[in-house]
């Protein structure tokens, strides 16, 4: 049985593990069939906007598979870790937005996760943490590179030594979410969230994401250049011309992606 489910609903891909049982917890399945899920995501034309939850109202993902883990030496956690990299990195440099809705805890590989997708949404229950050093570890998927990219060297190592839980209030306040919902109202709220970037020029969200990730490991002037070039690219498509005359109009965007 697949523990990865997707529903394509117009547009918007909803990509949910299905662990329940085990909070939703990453294993080497999990992991195999996400990557596969979203290299099928990425050609999709039928997919605008992707949105990455789990199953159930307890874990948006509890972490890796401990059991899985503990079976590990030296050369197989380097091995997993790098194959962990490799799937998130696929999330990340997915060129269509991808939505995390968090919608319980979102511990190690999960809070991982979570950082991979471009925009993270949460319920008022939700809980992140990377607590991989009580485990004698640390995290392994990322985690220590992207959640000081994202809430600042500080935070990041307050809550990687210390391997404390975060709340959503406190999530939101750091940075780490952008928008945080009452548990019954989540998946309403991402769905319009998800439904207003569908609206956005698709051109244009491709290469706004490309300007962020890329730009944000350039020194800033080289990221400024980056930029222009890429303002130019999209200055040359009908979608900017569509855009530009829907305004004028006063009237709704047709976009097509050309």
């Amino acid at each position: 049985m697949s523990v990865i489910s997707i529903e394509t609903v117009d547009r918007i891909a909803w990509v949910t593990l299905q662990r329940p049982e085990k909070l939703n917890a990453l294993n080497t399945e999990v992991l195999k069939e996400l990557d596969c899920a979203f290299a099928g995501l990425e050609h999709d034309e039928k997919v605008g906007v992707v949105v990455v939850t789990g199953a159930g109202e307890k874990a948006f993902v509890a972490g890796a598979d401990i059991g899985e883990l503990r079976e590990l030496d030296s050369a197989s956690a380097r091995r997993q870790g790098l194959a962990g990299q490799a799937v998130f990195n696929r999330i990340e440099q997915m060129p269509k937005p991808v939505l995390a809705m968090v919608n319980g805890f979102a511990l190690g590989g999960g809070c991982e996760l979570a950082l991979a997708c471009h925009v993270r949404v949460a319920s008022e229950t939700a809980r992140f943490g990377l607590p991989e050093v009580s485990l004698g570890i640390i995290p392994g998927y990322g985690g220590t590179q992207r959640l000081p990219r994202l809430v600042g060297k500080g935070v990041a190592l307050d809550m990687i030594l210390s391997g404390d839980l975060v709340g959503a209030a406190d999530a939101l306040r750091i940075g780490l979410v952008s928008r945080v919902f009452p548990a019954a109202e989540l998946k309403a709220g991402t769905e319009k969230l998800a439904r207003t970037l569908l609206s956005r020029g698709p051109l244009a969200l491709r290469q706004a994401l490309t300007a962020v990730h890329q730009g944000l490991e350039m020194p800033l002037e080289q990221g400024l250049q980056f930029e222009a070039a890429l303002f130019g690219l999209l200055a040359a498509t009908e979608d900017m011309k569509e855009g530009m005359a829907a305004f004028l109009e006063k009237r709704p965007a047709q976009f097509k992606g050309l």
